[in-house]
């Protein structure tokens, strides 16, 4: 596949994301939850396109000097050409352009292929919130003490 086109995310993606959300999350967030993502100060939602489909999303907020990565998806068929770690490496670099110096997340404990993705972008393991899913599955806290320049 082609690398997919990473843009800002606006009104006219939302229905796609959602959908990708509603596949890829077992408590997704409800479509008015992206709507007014689009219009927070303190966050960036990207989504990556392909022949003109919506195929991934990313959301991160940036508070102070941190920036929290809020959700990553990749529609399932094209899960492992890249298009994650494409999101990820242009949220890291716009959250340190508006100042972040480090950054977190949590990811479902189990979901070893997103820990690997963090982990190669330097995040380490920094403890688990219990039963953050659902109420019922644990989310692995992640950080990145340093967003490289």
């Amino acid at each position: 596949m082609a690398k997919p086109k990473i843009v800002t995310a606006s009104a006219e993606h939302i229905e796609a994301v959602a959908a990708i959300e509603k596949d890829a999350h077992m408590t997704p967030w409800r479509l008015e939850s992206f709507r007014r993502e689009l219009t927070n100060p303190d966050g960036l939602f990207f989504v990556a396109c392909h022949e003109g489909k919506v195929i991934g999303y990313a959301l991160a907020w940036v508070i102070v000097d941190e920036a929290h990565i809020v959700n990553v998806a990749v529609e399932a068929e094209h899960r492992g050409e890249g298009t994650g770690r494409a999101l990820v490496a242009l949220l890291l670099e716009e959250t340190r352009k508006r100042g972040a110096t480090c950054a977190t997340l949590e990811v479902r404990e189990g979901n070893e292929a997103a820990i690997g993705l963090y982990r190669s972008f330097g995040f380490e393991e920094a403890g688990l919130r219990k039963r953050y899913y659902e109420g019922i599955a644990n989310a692995v806290i992640m950080w990145l003490h340093e967003i490289p320049a």
